[in-house]
């Protein structure tokens, strides 16, 4: 039986770095009272979570329902605050889940840690799906919040991830402080503009 970091609804959720642009630690963190859970990710998976959690609170906007979802985070739940501390890591993220739970209006996000056996090479793609089985999880971080601390969520994750190194406008590559060698160059070494 798994262990569950069950938030519903946490007191804060935010996507939040530890470190300087270009060697960040990106974690995910809930609060509840003083019990504060954190889980690692890349910063691609913050990206990604942000990307559908909107996509996900737009469709429901298009939907018909007596459902109300803000079309922008409410000004008094944004959240600028640095993580809490300490930060602990509990569990590095691999895959993450996301879905509507229509029966009390809730945003549910379940994260799952990352394992080598859930990865998947191209030759194991070429055999029988069915063989392949995802090892039952030690942990699970799940958490459970409306529509407006959603909306919330992704401005914030925006916010984080944008405030790392910028990206060349070349080659798309982050441009370091002292620069970087662009591909799109030959080479030469561009600066930040």
């Amino acid at each position: 039986m798994p262990v569950v970091h069950r938030f519903d609804p946490p007191e804060r959720f935010v996507a939040g770095t530890v470190g300087e642009p270009g060697s960040r630690t990106f974690f995910l963190q809930a609060r509840e009272g003083t019990r504060i859970v954190s889980v690692s990710l890349e910063k691609q998976q913050v990206s990604a979570l942000a990307e559908r959690i909107d996509e996900l609170l737009d469709e429901l906007m298009g939907a018909a329902g007596d459902v109300l979802i803000p079309a922008i985070a409410p000004r008094d739940m944004v959240d600028g605050q640095p993580l809490e501390q300490p930060i602990q890591e509990e569990f590095r993220a691999g895959t993450m889940t996301l879905s509507w739970d229509s029966s009390d209006e809730r945003v549910v996000i379940e994260v799952f840690p990352f394992t080598e056996a859930a990865v998947v090479s191209p030759e194991q793609l070429q055999e029988d799906l069915e063989d392949l089985l995802e090892p039952e999880p030690e942990e699970i971080f799940l958490v459970r919040i409306t529509a407006a601390a959603a909306r919330s969520f992704v401005e914030r994750s925006r916010t984080v991830v944008g405030a790392g190194r910028p990206d060349c406008p070349f080659c798309g590559e982050p441009i370091d402080p002292d620069g970087h060698l662009c591909v799109r160059a030959n080479g030469f070494r561009r600066r930040d503009p």
